[in-house]
């Protein structure tokens, strides 16, 4: 970043002299993914429309600021249609011209956000046999229907949800110290920590190449410009997966050599040329 600063710089002639910034590279910080088993340990612990962002993430690979900038209007169809995202409030055009797309929504998903739907569209409301109101503005909004702050969100709900004390079960800070007869704060190790939304992301990623998805179409569904990208950021393999692929290589030999001495040569087969 501080090398591309002053190459704009020079060019725009607010510096002359040598780029500083050399024989820089970036440093990749390792998180791991967010696999399935995973989300089904964490969904719990944060209910209502904090699991629904969190689910909105890991089924379909949007962005934090394109989950912000989501109105009721893109949901239609059973797609997702992605036509803006948000940044500090600010709509603003999506990433890439790849994000600007429609993304599926699996039916786990959309039960939630139709759940989702009827806590913001206040159904106690409606008139006997009156088709359902769709509630207009972001889906995730403030009181103020405006765009909802992933950002606060993870600070003031997800992650007190998740920090909790395994002896009183109330949240790390104040909460906690105002517990008099709790021992003392220890997190509670059964409840999965917060990995950040890029990991709901690669979690997105691996699952699909898991079951057997190609990388471009993983890559279409994130969306990514590159289909480096997602090969070496979003897909994620594990010891178990290396595992499973040698068990599934030895199985496919099995098969073919039922009945056969692999080391003894067959009637049908040709004479080594050694």
């Amino acid at each position: 970043m501080v090398s591309g600063m002053f190459k704009e710089a020079k060019r725009l002639g607010y510096f002359d002299g040598v780029n500083p910034a050399q024989d820089t590279r970036r440093l990749l910080f390792e998180r791991a993914p967010t696999r399935w088993n995973r989300s089904r340990r964490f969904l719990p612990c944060c209910r209502n429309r904090r699991a629904t962002i969190f689910a909105v993430a890991a089924c379909t690979g949007l962005r934090r600021g394109e989950i912000e900038g989501l109105d009721w209007s893109n949901y239609r169809d059973g797609e997702l249609n992605v036509s803006r995202s948000s940044w500090n409030g600010e709509a603003v055009a999506p990433k890439t011209l790849k994000s600007k797309a429609a993304v599926p929504v699996i039916r786990p998903l959309a039960e939630r956000l139709e759940m989702h739907r009827l806590r913001c569209s206040n159904p106690q409301t409606k008139v006997a046999g009156a088709a359902p109101a769709v509630p207009e503005g972001p889906i995730f909004k403030t009181s103020e229907n405006t765009p909802l702050s992933l950002h606060n969100v993870v600070n003031r709900q997800i992650l007190p949800a998740l920090n909790r004390c395994s002896h009183c079960c109330l949240t790390e800070g104040l909460p906690h110290l105002e517990a008099k007869e709790c021992p003392g704060y220890e997190r509670d190790q059964s409840i999965p920590e917060w990995q950040g939304f890029h990991a709901a992301w690669r979690g997105l990623g691996s699952n699909l190449y898991r079951l057997g998805v190609h990388e471009p179409v993983i890559q279409r569904i994130l969306p990514h410009s590159n289909v480096s990208t997602t090969i070496n950021y979003y897909i994620k393999t594990t010891a178990p997966d290396v595992t499973e692929a040698m068990q599934k290589f030895e199985r496919d030999i099995a098969e073919k050599l039922v009945g056969r001495n692999p080391f003894v040569q067959q009637p049908d087969e040709p004479i080594s040329g050694r």
